[in-house]
């Protein structure tokens, strides 16, 4: 049984790791990623990605004045 899960897991990873599979299938999607969402969840999404830009340019700032 061992046998058989290491050469199901050399399979999986020549298979899926495979740079030619990745590009086959193509880059992550993010559009449309809060649709189907009620309208207090897309808000509560945008405050959450704004918050983390905001921390970002943050950073980027302090790094600067350093």
């Amino acid at each position: 049984m061992a046998k058989l899960l290491d050469r199901f897991a050399a399979w999986f990873h020549e298979t899926f790791n495979d740079m030619w599979f990745r590009t086959l299938i193509g880059p992550a999607q993010t559009k449309g990623a809060v649709q189907g969402c009620d309208e207090f969840a897309r808000e509560g999404w945008k405050a959450d990605l704004e918050r983390r830009k905001r921390f970002t340019r943050e950073q980027r700032a302090r790094k600067r004045a350093s």
